[in-house]
């Protein structure tokens, strides 16, 4: 089943509601866009939250015939640089299966399997926040410029050219004590 909420018009984006073991026994599919505006737990890891992001839910059986939610986002999202406090692109190429346990116990006996994604399923599982949560969870823990394109190593650069280093000032009071 599948169901679509949007309590206040003007506050609250919509929300894509499925039930997802029905949404996986039945191959269920919904793909889109969504702004990254949309996503209000990622933006306190972006720098700006122009642009979209697409996206695609399907429901599977796995080999097992086990209900599982495939998902797959791409677009490309900036984030802030750890040295330089820049911002950075990063693109997103993301691609989930997340095996659906019925109830508590299977979810503990399946996470004991450290090569398979669990989550527990539920007859109203907002499809957008878990999507929003595999986003996050891909993102680089410390994301950071390539060599030679951060804001810091331009200033390195720079006082090899034959600018005195910035901490210069420092080291010579010390020297003088």
């Amino acid at each position: 089943m599948l169901r679509f909420y949007k309590k206040d018009f003007h506050l609250m984006p919509v929300r894509l509601i499925i039930d997802a073991l029905d949404f996986a026994r039945n191959a269920g599919a919904h793909h889109g866009k969504i702004a990254l505006s949309e996503f209000e737990r990622l933006q306190d890891y972006l720098t700006d939250n122009d642009g979209e992001l697409q996206y695609a839910v399907t429901g599977t059986l796995n080999r097992e015939a086990r209900p599982v939610l495939q998902i797959v986002v791409q677009g490309s999202i900036n984030l802030q640089c750890q040295r330089c406090l820049g911002q950075i692109g990063h693109a997103l190429d993301l691609q989930t299966d997340l095996l659906l346990a019925q109830n508590e116990n299977e979810l503990s006996s399946l996470d004991e399997d450290e090569s398979v994604d669990c989550i527990l399923a539920t007859s109203d599982m907002d499809a957008l926040a878990l999507i929003e949560d595999e986003i996050i969870l891909s993102l680089p823990i410390s994301p950071r410029h390539g060599e030679n394109e951060c804001l810091v190593d331009n200033i390195h650069s720079n006082d090899a050219a034959g600018e005195k280093p910035l901490f210069a000032a420092l080291a010579a009071l010390k020297n003088l004590h």
